[in-house]
């Protein structure tokens, strides 16, 4: 087991792990924040989305190790009302299994692009996959979010 210091949503810790275990596992089991989802364990459906060190990284592939002396920001932490807002008015967030990593990537695509396209907005959310919605209802919420 090994020390690994963090900063998770503007709170330092200093969390005991060991180095290869996953940086999903220790935001859900030593520090409780549930919103980041496993979804496939290989880094391909997003909903363990978080902002690691400002990127969007899916946090099943980072190792425990890896993360010291990291920034993160997990659902939890992150401030947009306005998009999260967004998601709930439209019906972006059916199950909300996949609406963490959804509204991640989606704030990571407005903090650089104000008024993405449709097809920008596609783009954007490629990394992560929803069964419910069908992507609609997202859309539909990262547009009324924009505005």
């Amino acid at each position: 087991m090994r020390q690994i210091p963090v900063t998770v949503n503007g709170t330092e810790h200093l969390i005991e792990a060991w180095p290869m275990e996953r940086l999903l596992d220790l935001l859900r089991r030593n520090l409780g924040l549930t919103g980041t989802k496993e979804g496939c364990g290989e880094g391909e459906c997003g909903a363990c989305a978080i902002l690691f060190n400002g990127q969007l990284v899916n946090s099943c592939l980072i190792p425990a190790a890896q993360s010291a002396g990291s920034t993160i920001v997990t659902i939890e932490g992150l401030e947009d009302s306005r998009l999260k807002q967004a998601f709930i008015d439209t019906g972006g967030s059916q199950c909300g299994f996949c609406t963490p990593g959804m509204i991640l990537a989606s704030h990571v695509l407005l903090e650089s692009n104000e008024n993405p396209s449709e097809l920008e907005i596609r783009e954007a959310l490629a990394g992560n996959l929803c069964r419910c919605t069908g992507f609609t209802k997202i859309i539909e919420a990262v547009r009324k979010a924009r505005l």
